[in-house]
């Protein structure tokens, strides 16, 4: 499978001198350099809505694919969530793709933390038959008797969805062997959340096929990596860049204090800092008590900065190992962004050297 290289977007609507919706822009821009799809935040709190920015997008472009990067088990029902994506599948002629996790700023500002990984499974479970088209029965509790009503349904089917293909792929993001075990049951492709060491997405990628072999499932699952990357022929000046982006993906690796994967001792101190001193108030800024706890060695590890060639050189033991999609953090897309040239660098540079 050929690879491919994503970026990341967020949808802020009413800025000030802009009437297109940010997120329109951002897809257009990378559509523009190059890039295989785009996946947009959903955290309500801190941007626009990420299906307005989907539907948006897929009537600005005509090639980019459109994802979630991610949704959440919680804060929609899984039928709402299938209905808001497939409407998307239909406008955008199949381009349409379902990251989906168990929450994180988007619940935390509701004071709430991430779903559990037995209601997160169960979610996934519905999901994936509200998309197939699928009777899913009602949960324990439905109070629908109530209305006395003559006549009604024991069960919830989207009608109309089933003559939507193909299907919308479900693409879990994940960090803990719990939830890479779920997404290996019920996903169709697995989005590691452990950084750019090797040792680390080899790691994530043995527990989902074990697990796929426990649950007597054939055949291996797609793997994508959320990495932060910036490419800067100044290493220093290319972490300068992405700042902010691996205090972000580093966290989920000590969600609850506890380091999940294979870590050095540096690294473990690292994690169990970023755990210790995480601010959701400065979440993704680059600022903060938690980006002061990443040091360069370990922000050198677990993101990839430097020139093309070292980003092609780690980026290649990543395809080896076996990411065939890659999700990509750390340089802007805004044109008003002095930075924003390291996006046309990464494509032009990195992603033609790993695509020829």
């Amino acid at each position: 499978m050929p690879v491919e290289f994503w970026t990341m977007g967020a949808g802020r609507p009413g800025r000030p001198g802009f009437h297109v919706f940010s997120g329109t822009r951002q897809a257009i821009a990378a559509e523009g350099i190059g890039y295989d799809g785009i996946a947009y935040v959903d955290s309500q709190n801190l941007s626009g809505d990420c299906y307005v920015a989907l539907a948006l997008a897929a009537q600005a472009t005509s090639s980019i694919k459109l994802g979630t990067g991610v949704t959440n088990s919680f804060t929609r029902h899984p039928a709402a969530t299938a209905s808001a994506i497939a409407s998307i599948q239909m406008e955008s002629d199949g381009r349409a793709y379902l990251g989906i996790g168990r929450g994180d700023s988007a619940l935390a500002h509701l004071g709430r933390a991430p779903h559990s990984v037995a209601e997160f499974e169960n979610y996934l479970e519905q999901l994936q038959n509200y998309l197939r088209g699928n009777e899913v029965e009602f949960e324990d509790g439905s109070d629908l008797v109530s209305l006395e009503l003559a006549g009604h349904s024991s069960s919830s089917r989207i009608s109309w969805i089933a003559g939507i293909q193909p299907k919308v792929p479900v693409d879990v993001a994940a960090t803990g062997p719990r939830v890479i075990a779920a997404a290996a049951r019920h996903a169709d492709r697995i989005s590691l959340n452990v950084g750019a060491d090797v040792e680390r997405v080899t790691w994530g990628m043995d527990v989902a096929r074990d697990a796929r072999v426990k649950a007597g499932i054939a055949g291996d699952i797609p793997f994508t990596a959320y990495i932060s990357l910036v490419v800067h022929d100044d290493p220093e000046e290319a972490m300068r860049i992405g700042a902010g982006q691996v205090s972000l993906f580093a966290r989920f690796s000590a969600m609850y204090g506890r380091v999940v994967g294979p870590a050095s001792a540096e690294q473990q101190q690292v994690l169990e800092e970023i755990h210790r001193s995480y601010d959701m108030q400065q979440h993704g800024r680059g600022a903060g008590t938690q980006e002061a706890a990443v040091t360069g060695e370990f922000a050198r590890n677990f993101g990839i900065f430097g020139s093309p060639s070292y980003c092609v050189d780690r980026l290649s033991a990543l395809i080896e190992a076996g990411v065939d999609r890659f999700i990509l953090r750390g340089s802007p897309l805004d044109p008003d962004d002095p930075d924003s040239h390291t996006s046309e660098r990464f494509i032009q540079e990195v992603a033609s050297a790993l695509k020829d």
